[in-house]
């Protein structure tokens, strides 16, 4: 049985908007003592405002890359249901290594922290695979959108899984450069074309039907 999308991103929606939102619970003013004035209070917390507007950034994004995907697809079935959840556990858990990285990024542990928060991705970013190759396996694409469509899309999504895993290894030696790295995936993302070529100019001597 197959059933439209409207659901299925109706929910997903709900959830990415509730993990971007929990991103700024974990900032919060350090009560160390009264010493301590409330401008060196907020500065301190930069390590917090660095990870939230990060991970600010990689949920959005990967709710626009979602929401390009989910405009490709015709129907839905419980395999895809399935795979989805997949990619939304993964979005639901990202607030925790925002957590981890904030706590520590200026600390001895940042590489530590670094690499749990890029390895997150590289989990996220299988779970986006799968999902790809749901609709694709299922044939739950749109008629207009067609094989060289679905393959730019599946390579784009493969580079994608590729650069965090290097990212994540990156992180066990130049953790700050790992983050950035994970920045420039996310604009990757943001350049891989969901939708189909358009048909180029008729030769001449060409009509139409």
């Amino acid at each position: 049985m197959t059933e439209g999308t409207s659901r299925i991103e109706a929910f997903s929606d709900g959830v990415f908007a509730i993990a971007i939102t929990l991103l700024v619970l974990e900032i919060r003013l350090q009560h160390a003592g009264v010493e301590t004035g409330l401008r060196a209070s907020l500065v301190a917390l930069w390590p917090y405002y660095l990870a939230f507007a990060l991970s600010f950034f990689v949920i959005l994004v990967t709710w626009i890359a979602h929401h390009d995907l989910m405009r490709l697809v015709r129907t839905t079935n419980r395999p895809l249901q399935l795979a989805n959840g997949c990619a939304l556990i993964y979005v639901t858990f990202i607030p925790f290594p925002t957590a981890v990285l904030a706590a520590n990024l200026g600390g001895p542990d940042v590489a530590t922290a670094a690499t749990f928060y890029c390895g997150t991705f590289v989990l996220g970013s299988g779970a986006f695979n799968l999902l790809v190759a749901t609709i694709a396996r299922g044939q739950l694409f749109r008629p207009e959108v067609d094989a060289k469509t679905i393959g730019r899309i599946r390579r784009g999504y493969r580079l994608t899984f590729m650069i965090y895993v290097a990212a994540t290894l990156l992180a066990l030696v130049a953790p700050f450069f790992a983050l950035a790295l994970n920045v420039a995936v996310r604009l990757h993302l943001l350049r891989i074309r969901h939708h189909p070529e358009p048909a180029g100019p008729r030769q001449e001597g060409q009509h139409s039907a």
